[in-house]
């Protein structure tokens, strides 16, 4: 294997310090810029000094993954405690249990269905005039009907992605299951827990090795790129360019957050589905380490809104127009040389963290199996477009 000088890693998430922990075990030199004052990106965790608990920055961040492969390396770096997400939901003034299954079904219509009667009656309701539901609205009324998709998706959808459910294509409802038993666990993952010190422990023990260099509160200019062998970025694609073609559309997030004693809600996460209620969810942060005991609480509400230039970018919009540009910006990036782009900013993809892991690892060993040929590296190990 060819012995890099230098290698350049432009963000220090998941993305950044996987393939930075990965390629320094293998004997090369790294360098991690991370304009943020800290590691782990939009997974930073930090104690409250007020409370002690141990907070989310950036919005609940729940691990979950059915690969083995993912769940045994990320475990190398700290305890994983069993933690089931189990979200529920305000709706017209009661509580439910998301996913809609069939709790749900049999709270909201006041029946006793087994769940072949649930099913039956799901299809009995819903709009069967709809063969191919192109949009979000379309897929929500042709699945559930028009009482769940108005009491669950409607007005959630309106407050976090900003435009009607009609303006927004089918596929962002197929990642919300339907379930005709009783299962709450909002994911069908094998595997799913909460690191015991947070996700910003894992990550500083991810760079914690003699070969990584790592520069905090340092951006790092495209210009900069040709003093290293090879540049892994997890920036915003656009940016890496200066924009030619435009921002791409991402929505953000604010947080305002609240203090208060005992336990504000009894559960980590509650959506708030009506339309008339501003915020999207509330999430409490001492569920999330349930083997912690604090007296006192702290609570994030959480709003959604179009993501202005100086916000933190959380969900790639995708529809036409974005998908337009970001044509342009692959095309762009496949004529760069030595560099490849990495994780939820640099492919412009929503990315659950276990995907993200899997990506890194897999562009890591990409890395080292092209150095061991001469081969060249590609732009992208996975396809933003799919």
């Amino acid at each position: 294997m060819k012995t890099m000088k230098k290698i350049g890693i432009v963000g220090a998430g998941f993305s950044g310090a996987v393939i930075a922990h990965e390629l320094a075990q293998a004997g090369h030199a790294v360098d991690v810029f991370e304009t943020r004052s800290h590691v782990a990106g939009n997974c930073h965790t930090e104690r409250d000094g007020e409370t002690g608990v141990m907070v989310h920055v950036y919005g609940p961040h729940i691990f979950h993954t059915s690969s083995e492969r993912v769940w045994n390396y990320i475990r190398q770096f700290d305890e994983f405690m069993p933690f089931t997400n189990r979200v529920k939901a305000i709706a017209r003034g009661r509580v439910f249990s998301l996913p809609i299954n069939l709790l749900t079904i049999n709270q909201f219509f006041g029946k006793t269905f087994n769940p072949e009667q649930a099913q039956a009656f799901l299809e009995s309701v819903a709009d069967k005039s709809i063969d191919e539901p192109q949009t979000f609205e379309e897929q929500a009324l042709r699945f559930v009907g028009r009482d769940l998709y108005d009491a669950f998706f409607k007005g959630y959808t309106v407050k976090q992605w900003g435009m009607h459910p009609s303006e927004l294509p089918a596929s962002i409802l197929r990642r919300l299951p339907v379930r005709f038993n009783y299962d709450d666990n909002y994911y069908a993952s094998t595997y799913q827990g909460m690191p015991r010190r947070g996700y910003t422990h894992i990550v500083q023990r991810m760079l914690d090795h003699s070969d990584i260099a790592l520069h905090l509160g340092t951006g790092f200019a495209r210009s900069m790129a040709k003093e290293y062998d090879h540049v892994f970025y997890s920036g915003p694609i656009d940016a890496w360019f200066g924009y030619p073609e435009g921002r791409l559309g991402y929505r953000t997030l604010d947080f305002v957050t609240e203090r208060h004693t005992g336990d504000y809600q009894g559960n980590p996460v509650i959506n708030y589905c009506d339309q008339d209620i501003p915020w999207t969810r509330i999430s409490e942060h001492k569920h999330f380490s349930a083997w912690e005991t604090h007296e006192n609480t702290l609570i994030f509400k959480e709003y959604s809104r179009f993501c202005e230039e100086n916000d933190t970018p959380y969900y790639p919009i995708q529809l036409a127009q974005e998908k337009s540009q970001l044509k342009h910006y692959i095309a762009l990036a496949n004529h760069e040389r030595n560099v490849t782009f990495v994780g939820r900013l640099g492919t412009y993809r929503y990315l659950d963290m276990h995907v993200t892991i899997g990506e890194a690892l897999d562009a890591a060993q990409r890395f080292l199996a092209t150095r061991s040929h001469d081969a060249p590296m590609p732009a992208f190990v996975v396809n933003p477009l799919g």
